[in-house]
């Protein structure tokens, strides 16, 4: 399909045939705001009414549509479907350019046809990539439903990729911080700078041998000869990879960043991406920041890293969306969570249920940071820890103030080299933070994950009175 009238011309038929009745202009304004990568609120003000009344019409179009498509049919997946049911019949309206597309989540990436932006300098296209648009398959990436102000992040991202040609970008921090929205947000502003773009997750654990192989059948399908390896692709194309969930191919119950056995190649594969010439990028998303990747930064070998921290004051949007009020106290829930957005987002759905959306009545009954329902995710990565590391924490717990690390404390059962080793892979698990005073480093524990240890520290100890 060359362009929208054509995905019009196509629902118009099919609408046609089921009705007797035409496409509706608000039936229209859906599926051109869709194609053309609009989410519903714009679509709305394109339209000049609310956004409930074009998610009604939209609920109903696509009902309407998956007739012919699937009954599970929906915005994120409309253009998958439709690509993978006029493939296998070779339509031929449709074959020419969604048989060069696979499984776009439409709704946030798809770039207009009609105005394609030109591609910023970069190393010279081989003769098979000029002019090809761009191929892409976000089947593995979470829908972005809600994306707050990463303006920051964004523009460093961007140039890093698209000026400083960057092969290998890690994004590392907490689980829930943001790190896969931002990642997703970065796809749809720079998708046409790239001849392939896809997202692979690796939380089924695949070897890298199987990794390898659905990556060269997915850059293979628009080659007139396949290539041996990836790198070759990488070199011949411009190709954007995001592996997320890495943490999930390191070990539990070791320092951060080792790899489970039989998965160490990873790491040759990464330091390979990251010292060969090509003009692509691999993207890493993981809780834990690489072993191997603060050697390669040290090397200067092309490679960026970003530690996402939570948000600011761009977080009120949370609250806002969740209907809390006392805005005035706002910023002090906000700096209390750490500006996490998952845990804001628990946090404030407990303000509703307890304190009828009140938070200065929250914070008022709170002596102590509250963890309630954050508690699955915070043992989520609790769990993980090795044992020098659980030793260190539990101390760190029991700190009131940044401590110096330049003395062992006499009562762990540590050595100095494993005290190091233990500081050194919280930072990297970002558990805890270091802070500057008085020109020296100071550490600290994320006060969230301390209150959540300080509290089951209690409740050992009264079990064991009683």
């Amino acid at each position: 399909m060359k362009n929208v009238e054509d995905v019009l011309e196509w629902a118009d038929h099919l609408i046609f045939d089921q009705t007797g009745e035409h496409l509706t202009p608000i039936q229209e304004a859906i599926l051109t705001g869709v194609w053309d990568r609009k989410k519903y609120p714009q679509i709305a003000k394109d339209y000049n009414c609310s956004e409930s009344h074009i998610k009604k019409e939209a609920a109903k179009l696509w009902e309407k549509l998956g007739e012919d498509l699937g009954e599970d049919l929906k915005k994120f997946n409309f253009r998958s479907k439709l690509e993978k049911k006029y493939r296998v019949s070779k339509i031929s309206h449709l074959h020419d350019s969604l048989l060069q597309i696979d499984n776009v989540i439409c709704s946030q990436f798809i770039q207009n046809i009609k105005n394609q932006k030109p591609r910023s300098q970069s190393p010279p296209e081989t003769s098979q990539t000029q002019n090809q648009s761009t191929i892409i398959n976000l089947i593995e990436a979470p829908e972005l439903t809600t994306f707050y102000d990463r303006t920051s992040e964004l523009t460093t991202l961007k140039h890093w990729i698209l000026e400083d040609h960057t092969r290998l970008i890690t994004i590392y921090g907490l689980s829930g911080i943001g790190k896969t929205a931002l990642t997703v947000k970065l796809i749809e502003e720079i998708n046409t700078e790239f001849d392939y773009i896809i997202w692979k997750s690796l939380n089924n654990i695949p070897t890298l041998s199987t990794l390898q192989t659905e990556l060269k059948q997915f850059f293979s399908q628009s080659q007139p000869t396949p290539l041996s390896t990836v790198i070759d692709y990488f070199r011949n194309s411009r190709c954007l990879v995001i592996l997320d969930d890495l943490q999930d191919i390191f070990k539990t119950g070791e320092l951060a960043g080792q790899y489970l056995p039989e998965y160490e190649d990873y790491s040759k594969f990464f330091k390979q991406i990251a010292i060969s010439p090509h003009q692509s990028c691999l993207i890493l998303l993981s809780w834990t920041k690489p072993i191997e990747i603060a050697t390669l930064e040290a090397e200067n070998r092309s490679t960026q890293t970003l530690n996402l921290k939570g948000l600011g004051e761009e977080a009120t949007e949370i609250f806002r969306e969740k209907g809390l009020i006392d805005q005035e106290n706002w910023l002090e829930l906000i700096t209390m969570y750490q500006g996490h957005p998952r845990w804001l987002k628990i946090i404030a759905s407990t303000i509703i249920e307890l304190f009828n959306g009140s938070v200065s009545l929250f914070l008022t009954e709170q002596n102590d940071i509250y963890i309630g329902d954050l508690e699955p995710n915070l043992k989520s990565h609790l769990e993980r820890l090795s044992e020098s590391e659980k030793r260190v924490i539990h101390w760190l717990a029991t700190q009131d103030q940044p401590v110096n690390i330049a003395q062992k404390p006499a009562n762990l059962v540590l050595s100095k080299p494993e005290f190091m080793q233990a500081i050194q892979s919280l930072i990297r698990r970002n558990l805890i933070e270091k802070v500057e005073e008085g020109g020296r480093s100071l550490f600290l524990l994320n006060p969230v994950f301390k209150a959540y240890i300080q509290f089951h520290i209690k409740a050992t100890f009264q079990n064991q009175l009683e």
